[in-house]
């Protein structure tokens, strides 16, 4: 099937059921890095492409005609790999296979517009509102510009719609940075340092698979973003310690845990989902962690589940609305909602309530997520800590992704009396 049919039903069951784009082009095989570019770009570039959409046509696409619209002018306002007329050509010939000849005429008529007057469109989109010239829901362009102000508000959005990198962490325990660097740039991999944490974590070029990189079944490195560390350093783990890390899928903070650890003590890594705990195994054999015990279960149950035992440190990397993952997970927008909001901040509270008793006085719990959202940040914690007078906040963080050039995220490190 042409690619530009296959993205456009991926991203007519994304518009129509809302699911992980993830999971939605799994079964994806043919062409599949040009249909991911065009999917991907589709979600970020949403709201600008519906907007061009309907500037460009006199009536409402219909459900099945809008997602090859979408498509085609991803390509020609998006993508500078692609040629201008081979984008249209060849959305339109997917189209008209798929929807017949009459919308596929209307497919092209719209695409066709839109690229004579794009110049004009251009110069209309830079007056538009900031939500729809850089494609974010009002709601959170709303939310950061009285929390961040104008400015900053328009440098994160700008920031959420660059391509993503991929990072990778270096195992000291397995190796060391001179060592990987050198047998990168053996096998002609540019070798560039992340600048948040140079001395552990590197960017791959673009293109590279993951699983060519030397070292990646041996578990010398994770694929992983450097504001995860955050707070793992935060927590501190020491050789000899019981840790716990409560939501460890699909591993990284729970590998680099175990890696601070030096492999002494004991470590438990829970998540309850039983694909992602498949992962979060899957991750510890490659890097070798043998000491990490695995457990299925609900972090805010973990009192229960453990059998009563305690821990001198615990991470609880709660779930949370991701805004500051956006850039990589370019569907959290779409979802973000005030009562999906609150939903999440009453499973954050029962989180924190069951991993409190787990914890030997003065012992402590490392809160963190990968929210810009004060409600699910300084604000839960701070409500919390109200109710819990044997706990105080010793300190805290928050990375916001233009400044860092990493993900964005909260830390905050909270200690039992």
């Amino acid at each position: 099937m042409n690619s530009r049919a296959v993205a456009a039903g991926v991203v007519s069951k994304w518009l129509s059921d809302g699911g992980f784009v993830e999971r939605l082009l799994d079964p994806v095989a043919a062409d599949r890095a040009f249909v991911t570019e065009m999917v991907y770009g589709v979600v970020k570039g949403r709201r600008t492409l519906e907007w061009i959409a309907a500037r460009c046509s006199r009536r409402q696409p219909d459900p099945a005609t809008l997602p090859f619209l979408m498509i085609g002018l991803c390509q020609t306002w998006f993508m500078s790999n692609v040629e201008e007329y081979a984008a249209v050509n060849e959305t339109v010939t997917a189209a008209k296979a798929v929807l017949g000849d009459a919308r596929g005429g209307f497919v092209n008529a719209v695409l066709r517009r839109a690229l004579r007057e794009k110049a004009l469109i251009e110069r209309e989109l830079v007056a538009a509102s900031l939500g729809v010239r850089e494609s974010h829901p009002d709601l959170l362009v709303d939310r950061w510009v009285s929390t961040k102000g104008l400015r900053q508000a328009t440098r994160l959005c700008r920031w959420n719609n660059e391509r993503p990198r991929t990072v990778i962490r270096i195992n000291l325990l397995r190796t060391d940075m001179g060592s990987f660097r050198s047998e990168l740039e053996q096998h002609d991999m540019a070798v560039v340092p992340h600048p948040f944490a140079p001395e552990r974590c590197i960017v791959l070029p673009p293109g590279v698979r993951v699983e060519d990189v030397p070292g990646y079944a041996e578990g010398l490195f994770c694929v992983q973003d450097p504001s995860t560390l955050a707070p793992v350093q935060m927590l501190d783990p020491q050789p000899g310690e019981t840790v716990l890390d409560a939501c460890a899928a699909p591993g990284g903070k729970a590998i680099f845990i175990g890696e601070l650890m030096q492999g002494k003590g004991a470590l438990v890594a829970m998540d309850l989902v039983d694909g992602r705990l498949d992962l979060l195994r899957k991750n510890r054999d490659r890097a070798r962690m043998d000491f990490m015990e695995i457990r299925r279960g609900n972090a805010g149950a973990a009192s229960r589940l453990l059998g009563g035992r305690t821990f001198d440190a615990i991470l609880a990397d709660v779930p949370c609305t991701n805004t500051g993952t956006l850039r990589r997970r370019a569907e959290a927008r779409w979802r973000f909602s005030a009562k999906r909001l609150s939903d999440l901040m009453d499973t954050q509270r029962s989180i924190l309530d069951g991993l409190a008793a787990l914890l030997r006085p003065g012992g402590r719990i490392v809160y963190s997520t990968c929210s810009l959202e004060r409600e699910e940040n300084e604000k839960q914690v701070t409500s919390w800590i109200r109710k819990r007078p044997d706990f105080s906040i010793v300190r805290e963080s928050l990375l916001f992704p233009p400044d860092t050039d990493t993900d964005g995220g909260y830390s905050a490190l909270l200690r039992r009396g």
